[in-house]
């Protein structure tokens, strides 16, 4: 039986009312302001060594969370999301090659990822777990191939963006930054929007259960693409933000699996199915990579140990962890279901003992 957001059904035993989660609306958005505000004015304070840090890390948050969008809540564990990393950092090379500005060739490059997403979807819409994890990585791996025969790109060796703007390094970089931050709060905002509407609904009900899902009348396949092209759009955002960044594309580089590795260890930390588990896996992330990174090999192996260890301590991340505790939630995207006694309690009808929902 499908039922509506907002409306009231009765099954066989009880009514109730689904509605969506109205927690917290207003002041996640007044404190999503104003963390962007003081973010927007770190150009200003710390020197550029910390800002290209922070550029890196809306780099990973901006791909960790379209990693998260597609795993954790459409259910489909992707092993090649590079492809579109990799795809945004050479339409970026590519349109800076025809006179193109850098800065505006990266919308381009990130709407040129979506479009490339549609017939790569059709190749892997069959696929499922695992069989889709590793469909997506031949995939991505296959696109490199074709991308490396291309001379004007730069071949298998890379090339160095032609036409960069003639600025001084500081002003480059605090654009640079400020680019990057745009991309992260528009990935962010973009996932928060989406699961707050339907498509929320419906995601988490493919994820819970395909085949009840599709008997309820929901369209799987278009939904699931949907999700898909968002994934690419917001990876290919990511890439040419990485062009943007290094000043230079190699298709190793940003082709490399690696890059699913970090996005996936990121959300896995701070837990999947939230849109704030990727925010503070990012922050871990990059924690352990400035205080490891001197380790050489050993940075590896930590970072693995230290995956396994909340997996098995916490299986819904750090977030999920500090969330049982504090019943907090910074971006309140959930539905509630209501019992009839609920929906009285909730206007001071029923006593309190009596109140469940």
């Amino acid at each position: 039986m499908s039922v509506a957001t907002g409306t009231t059904a009765r099954s066989d035993f009880i009514d109730f009312k689904v509605t969506r989660s109205k927690r917290n609306v207003a002041w996640t958005g007044a404190g999503a302001l104003v963390v962007v505000a003081i973010f927007a004015y770190f150009p200003y304070v710390f020197y550029s060594g910390t800002t290209n840090l922070m550029v890196q890390g809306f780099i990973i948050l901006t791909m960790a969370s379209m990693w998260n969008l597609l795993a954790g809540y459409a259910g489909l564990v992707s092993v090649g999301l590079q492809a579109f990393v990799g795809l945004g950092a050479e339409f970026v090379l590519l349109l800076n090659i025809h006179n193109i500005s850098m800065f505006t060739a990266l919308p381009i490059a990130a709407v040129a990822c979506g479009v490339a997403a549609v017939p790569l979807w059709w190749l892997v819409s069959r696929l499922r777990s695992g069989y889709f994890a590793i469909g997506t990585w031949v995939l991505a791996t296959t696109v490199m191939l074709v991308i490396e025969k291309f001379s004007a790109l730069g071949s298998g060796t890379g090339k160095p963006l032609p036409n960069t703007p003639s600025m001084s390094t500081t002003l480059l970089e605090a654009d640079t930054y400020w680019i990057g931050l745009g991309v992260t709060v528009i990935a962010l905002a973009t996932v928060y929007l989406l699961l707050r509407g339907r498509v929320g609904l419906t995601l988490t009900a493919i994820r819970d259960d395909e085949v009840a899902a599709s008997a309820s009348g929901i369209r799987v396949g278009r939904a699931r693409m949907l999700v898909f092209v968002i994934a690419g759009i917001g990876c290919g955002a990511a890439g040419a933000l990485l062009a943007v960044s290094q000043l230079s594309v190699q298709p190793t580089a940003v082709f490399n699996v690696s890059w699913t590795a970090e996005m996936a260890f990121a959300v896995i930390i701070g837990g999947i199915g939230t849109i704030e588990g990727p925010i503070l896996g990012t922050a871990v992330y990059l924690i352990l990579q400035q205080t490891l990174a001197s380790y050489n090999v050993w940075y590896l192996i930590i970072l693995g140990l230290v995956a396994m260890f909340v997996v098995l301590v916490a299986r819904r991340g750090l977030w999920g962890l500090a969330d049982d505790y504090l019943h907090v939630r910074l971006f309140p995207v959930g539905y509630w279901l209501w019992t009839t006694d609920a929906l009285a309690a909730r206007s001071g009808r029923l006593p309190r003992h009596r109140r469940r929902g």
